[in-house]
């Protein structure tokens, strides 16, 4: 369909219409007319699948690294799944969900969904079930260069002031190619750090809840305000750098229990009036020159004190780094997580939290290994993936020293087994079942052996 085999018919048609030159003169422009019509509807539909090329809503491929880098590998049971959607600069769209709906030829749509059931295994009378989550995003597109991507999120069914449940933008930026493998983004964009952050959806990871390291000390999904440059080159490295807001730690609450479940969760702004006097910045990049190996990493870092008079924090750094590495060699899908977070001159701080359960930490890390197996297959669609994942977590591993007697012990490193399956009734429609083994039990911090079981969706 493109134009010289278009210009061809026509003049094929034309000069078969030249024999019958002394047929009526009328009826022969008319003919050639109708043909140019056609040629016209035929340019049109041209000119619509060229549009539809352009960036559109992502696919499902994600469960792998590279949010910074907007590189995406689909677990293993999901490379059947629809082919990704790009940036204006050729990469697959961080954060995205399913192949979306098109309205018309620069909008569209697409959205998941996430259900749960978690039940303790010592404690039947605290089962529950919830539904997690709902998203729909939009993709916009002005031209070949600029568009806008956005997505609203509902947590717990209802939003509102006497219920858990939230409604929270977690994206909005408009990103713009500079050069056909480089762009910017300017607007709420997803922190680049990890495997999980930008690619969350649940048919892109294995278990029926985030992990732990993911939520607890990188703390997913994490979205900041600010500018991002983002790009790949032809050896396969892909990286994206930025500079934006960050953490308050004028906000921390020595009081609540949020801070020992994930610092960093408890004081990030997800730029709701949010405080900017202190930018913070971010790099990351993956490699991904092999054939099913990606290996990457990441670190951001700035003052979180944000200019807060009433509190000793003004010279607080926070330093979060993280590298991670996943292979898929056939039907197996391996992955491992190490990260570390620090937050500088916090003495001062936690000497007026005094007698309170949760002053700041001075560091936590955690880490985890995961591996999977495609071990059955029906059809192109349907397969089963037996997983085991292993994680090492601490929220408080270390505090900064106090007068003698005052100071605050590390807490217990906790370990979790993780043994499940997810099945994909097809790659966006997922049921997941596991169980959790905990090393200690922490009622507080949710921690205990459970049985879960899930639903996953996304379009």
């Amino acid at each position: 369909m493109q134009r010289k085999p278009l210009a061809l018919a026509v003049l094929l048609s034309c000069a078969g219409l030249a024999p019958a030159a002394h047929a009526d003169e009328a009826k022969l422009k008319a003919e050639v007319e109708a043909l140019r019509a056609e040629v016209a509807e035929l340019r049109g539909v041209v000119r619509e699948m060229q549009a539809q090329r352009a960036p559109a809503p992502a696919s499902p491929v994600v469960a792998t690294p590279a949010a910074s880098t907007g590189v995406a590998v689909a677990p293993a049971a999901a490379v059947a799944a629809a082919p990704a959607a790009t940036t204006a600069a050729g990469q697959p769209v961080p954060g995205t969900g399913g192949s979306g709906v098109a309205l018309g030829a620069n909008t569209s749509f697409w959205g998941y969904g996430q259900l749960d059931y978690n039940r303790p295994t010592a404690r039947a009378a605290d089962a529950q079930a919830d539904l997690t989550r709902a998203v729909i995003g939009f993709n916009h597109v002005f031209d070949e260069a600029t568009r806008v991507y956005g997505e609203i999120e509902w947590e717990h069914a209802i939003a509102s002031s006497s219920d858990q449940g939230e409604t929270e933008i977690e994206q909005l930026y408009v990103e713009h190619a500079l050069a056909q493998n480089y762009g910017v983004r300017v607007g709420l964009t997803l922190v680049p750090l990890g495997l999980l952050n930008e690619h969350h959806e649940p048919s892109n990871f294995y278990g029926v809840e985030r992990n732990f390291v993911e939520t607890a000390i990188i703390p997913s999904t994490w979205r900041e305000g600010g500018v991002s440059m983002y790009g790949n080159t032809d050896w396969g490295f892909n990286w994206n750098v930025g500079i934006g807001t960050g953490p308050n730690l004028g906000a921390w609450d020595p009081a609540a229990d949020e801070g020992r479940i994930s610092p960093l969760g408890s004081i990030h702004q997800e730029l709701q009036l949010a405080k900017a006097r202190d930018p913070s910045v971010y790099a990351a990049g993956n490699w991904q020159g092999i054939p099913g190996l990606l290996v990457g990493g990441g670190v951001f870092t700035g003052k979180i004190g944000q200019g807060d008079a009433t509190l000793p924090v003004d010279k607080s750094r926070l330093v979060l780094g993280e590298a991670h590495l996943r292979w898929q060699p056939g039907p197996f899908d391996i992955s491992a997580l190490y990260t570390r977070g620090t937050i500088s001159n916090t003495q001062d701080l936690n000497l007026q939290f005094l007698g309170q359960p949760t002053p700041v930490p001075k560091s936590f890390w955690g880490g985890y290994v995961q591996g999977a197996w495609r071990a059955l297959e029906w059809g192109s669609d349907s397969s089963l993936a037996p997983f085991l994942r292993y994680e090492m977590f601490n929220t408080g591993a270390s505090y900064a020293a106090q007068p003698l007697g005052l100071g605050t012990a590390p807490l217990p490193t906790q370990h979790v087994w993780t043994l499940g399956a997810n099945y994909y009734l097809n790659p966006n429609v997922v049921f997941k079942v596991d169980y959790q083994k905990f090393r200690y039990e922490d009622l507080v911090l949710g921690y205990g052996d459970r049985f879960d079981l899930g639903l996953g969706y996304q379009f």
